[in-house]
Order: C-alpha cells, then sequence, then structure tokens
C-alpha cells in the first residue's frame, strides 16, 4: 500500500516555467493550441507524445499534441515523465491527493495508482514510491495544457521514471494496458524533449533518428538507437512505456504532428533542445 498524504501537490513552477496567472496562462496555452495545424488522424487518439520546456520553447509545439485531442473527454488521464531529480526509487507517483495548477486542481486516479503498484510489484518486484512535495517539472508542464484542451474535469495518474531501463519501461507499459483493458475514456500522455544541447544541424540528425523510430511504433528501436549512442531523448523510456501500453490497447499507427527545436524561441542555434509531437491512434 502506497502511502498518500490528504493534501493538493503546489505548483513549483507556475510563474517561472509557465505563467502564474490564470488568465494569462488559458491565453497562452490557447493559443498554442490555435496556431497548431494538424493533419488528418488515422483513427481514434489515445496517446499523445509531447514536450516538457518552458513553454516560451515547447509550447508552440506541445500545441500540435494537445490539439489532436481538443473538445474530447476523458475521465482519466494518465502522464508518464522522467524524473529529473535524485530520489533513491525506480518509479515515482505522488502522495499528494491532487496536483495544483492556475487553472485548477486534478485529482489522482487512486484506485487506478493502487492497482499500478500491486501490478508492478507483482511482476518485476518495483513498486511505485509515493512522494510528497517534488520539484518534478516534465509532469506539470502537461497539465495546463490538458486543462485547456480536454471536455470537462479529469483524474490523473502520474508516473515518474528515474528508472529508464527498457525492461522496468515494458513492465510498465503493459501494466498500463492490463489495469486500462476494457477502459474507453483514458488517455496516456508520454512527456519527452529531443537531444540537448547540441548544434541544431547535429541536433537534427539525432532527433529525426529518435522521431522516424517513433513513427514506426517501435519501441524496442527507441532503446537500441539509445544503447547505439544515435538518438536520445530525456523522456525515452516514458516514450516506449506509452508505445507498448497503446499496442497493446488496439493502437496500431503514431503520427507526427510537430519538430521544432529551442533556436525558434531563442534564435540560437549553437547549442538547443530539440521537441517534437505525435499521436497515437487506434482503428476508429
Amino acid at each position: 500500500m502506497m502511502t498518500k498524504i490528504n493534501s493538493v501537490r503546489p505548483s513549483p513552477i507556475a510563474g517561472t516555467w509557465y505563467p502564474g496567472n490564470p488568465d494569462r496562462l488559458q491565453a497562452t496555452v490557447e493559443a498554442c493550441i490555435a496556431n497548431a495545424d494538424l493533419p488528418g488522424l488515422p483513427g481514434e487518439v489515445i496517446g499523445l507524445v509531447a514536450p516538457h520546456a518552458g513553454y516560451r520553447y515547447s509550447g508552440p509545439v506541445a500545441g500540435y499534441a494537445f490539439k489532436a485531442v481538443q473538445g474530447r473527454h476523458f475521465d482519466r488521464v494518465a502522464v508518464i515523465s522522467p524524473m529529473h531529480q535524485y530520489y533513491p526509487y525506480p518509479i515515482l507517483t505522488s502522495a499528494h491527493q491532487a496536483y495544483q495548477t492556475p487553472l485548477g486542481e486534478i485529482p489522482l486516479a487512486e484506485d487506478l495508482l493502487e492497482e499500478i503498484n500491486i501490478r508492478l510489484t507483482a511482476g518485476v518486484n518495483v513498486p511505485l514510491s509515493a512522494i510528497a512535495n517534488d520539484q518534478e517539472h516534465s509532469l506539470e508542464i502537461e497539465l495546463p495544457f490538458l486543462q485547456v484542451a480536454l471536455d470537462g474535469p479529469f483524474e490523473l495518474i502520474p508516473i515518474m521514471l528515474r528508472d529508464q531501463t527498457r525492461q522496468l519501461s515494458k513492465a510498465l507499459g503493459q501494466t498500463l494496458a492490463e489495469v486500462l483493458k476494457g477502459d474507453s475514456s483514458c488517455l496516456l500522455v508520454a512527456s519527452s524533449d529531443l537531444s540537448h544541447f547540441f548544434p541544431e544541424s547535429t541536433a537534427h540528425q539525432l532527433d529525426r533518428r529518435v522521431l522516424d523510430t517513433l513513427a514506426e511504433f517501435s519501441p524496442e528501436r527507441l532503446f537500441d538507437l539509445k544503447d547505439s549512442g544515435r538518438g536520445q531523448a530525456c523522456g525515452l523510456a516514458p516514450m516506449a512505456a506509452v508505445l507498448w501500453a497503446c499496442k497493446a490497447l488496439g493502437a496500431n499507427q503514431v503520427t507526427l504532428l510537430k519538430y521544432d527545436t529551442s533556436a525558434a524561441s531563442t534564435g540560437d542555434d549553437s547549442s538547443v533542445v530539440g521537441y517534437g509531437a505525435a499521436a497515437i491512434t487506434r482503428p476508429s
């Protein structure tokens, strides 16, 4: 049993990574979504890949991902992200009962988190560790986009990976699919940036390999790219876990929606971070 505390997680990044004023935040997110021009999608969107930098840098790319679910309602949303801070646990969730953003509170789906915890512990002997007052930006940064894009409230399944091994990513993906099987009202979101701090020409090469492999719906080959040094993403294991889960839930296609780098906002192409957006669909 995970230890939970009866409280709301306050935002450590509102006002820095994204606007802290609710009206400004709403307008910023709405503009990012409105400016996205999507291709036709080949089925029902059940998963997304979205970047997680400050909105100044990656917000326009994230807008493409969340436009793919604009106006839809989901009872639950699982956001799978890396954990950038050090904790002595391989896979983490929140010990709080809700997340706070300037746009309101998002309650956790505590029943599903407990089931995920039980299955991971039984399957690979790795429990979900619940932590309080974490500083992780990569999960929270997706929440205002979800609050603006989706129709109505939803419960959150927050999962953060310190251990980004192939084994745990696959186990998490399979566990998510088992827990969500038969649930047509859950969206899966993988939070990941791409290459970090290369010249833009090098970043384009590294990122294109990752995005092409993502489009091939190949979580195994994502890890092959990482292991060979031919591609990188700080949320590669979350991406792969969401691919494995979506494939088991009937998805058969990944559509790349947008790619850009931090140079688009900074003007500095000597050292950039790459950002990609994608939608994962199953036949309607």
